[in-house]
């Protein structure tokens, strides 16, 4: 099985270089994709998305190639958003069966081109932008069956989806982990990183035990009392912590 990390911005294989290179950014391009589908062969590929977008024909071209060995090798393709797919990302997200982390999130907007120039150039280049919004329109029509009026008014608004919002739209195939979870600690409401005070007690005991069994002796009554005395304090830190909630 081959593994495919679409990253960081997305972009024209000539422009690699400039994000790569000098400034050290992630970045995908068409010929990064590719190679892996070269690579994969036929065999199973799964891509894995985490891009803020970037250049639309850049995501038109991997979009395509993806369709293509997705239809040339059925059941072979797997897409899963991993963190964000947003923009010409969430187009590549289409290209096939499409699964989104239950915290990711797909942003969908209309395309858009910096300009200059008189009212003419102007009203070509926003011409120009709707047209480019009904092609791109097409990737999410075609994996949704929404209508194009539906689609082109969900890109209007500038919408951040979900996975939930993306599955009720049938914009994705599945959420990912969904019907697997068990029951555990729910850490980011009923606990908080350690104090610094507990982290000071627990370096103490830390610090008290290392030293006894360094020695290679049983441990002696005043190291005993020293780890035991680090330890309750951190215990009543704990407790007095929890009080005040």
């Amino acid at each position: 099985m081959r593994v495919l990390r679409i990253v960081g911005v997305i972009c024209p294989d000539d422009y690699e270089w400039y994000y790569r290179d000098w400034l050290g950014m992630s970045c995908t391009c068409p010929h990064n994709v590719q190679d892996a589908i070269n690579e994969a062969a036929g065999d199973f590929l799964t891509v894995e998305i985490n891009s803020p977008g970037g250049e639309i024909s850049s995501g038109a071209d991997i979009y395509t190639a993806l369709r293509k060995y997705d239809e040339a090798n059925p059941g072979k393709l797997k897409i899963q958003i991993t963190g964000q797919a947003c923009s010409a990302a969430s187009v590549i997200a289409m290209a096939g069966y499409c699964e989104m982390a239950p915290v990711a999130l797909m942003l969908v907007h209309n395309v858009s081109q910096e300009a200059r120039g008189n009212h003419n150039v102007m009203e070509k280049v926003a011409e120009d932008l709707r047209i480019a919004d009904d092609a791109l329109s097409d990737a999410y029509v075609r994996k949704s069956g929404m209508s194009k009026k539906e689609v082109l008014d969900m890109m209007e608004r500038e919408a951040w989806i979900t996975a939930v919002q993306a599955k009720d739209l049938k914009l994705i195939d599945a959420i990912m982990f969904e019907g697997q979870d068990t029951a555990s600690p729910m850490a980011a409401s009923l606990y908080d990183l350690p104090s610094h005070e507990q982290m000071e007690a627990a370096k103490e005991a830390l610090a008290a035990r290392k030293a006894t069994e360094a020695a290679g002796e049983p441990p002696s009554p005043e190291a005993e009392g020293k780890t035991a005395r680090a330890k309750a304090r951190l215990k009543l830190l704990t407790l007095t912590k929890g009080a005040k909630r």
